[in-house]
């Protein structure tokens, strides 16, 4: 049975709003869920990376918690 593992990528908006995309592991194939828009996505590469992507285009949120 394969390991599930969860991880987030998080950013705020200019409104302060924060946007959440969700990243689900499930052997090697990873699925991107997002909190916001409920936009979902499979990708087996770079799945934080899409999610950043996503974030900045959808949301225009673009300001990283942990760079402040």
């Amino acid at each position: 049975m394969p390991q599930i593992d969860t991880s987030k990528v998080s950013r705020w908006d200019q409104h302060g709003r924060e946007h959440v995309v969700r990243i689900r592991r499930t052997g090697v194939q990873r699925t991107i869920n997002c909190e916001t828009c409920d936009w979902r996505r499979r990708a087996q590469f770079l799945p934080w990376l899409k999610a950043e992507e996503h974030l900045a285009q959808a949301h225009q949120a673009t300001v990283d918690p942990t760079r402040t």
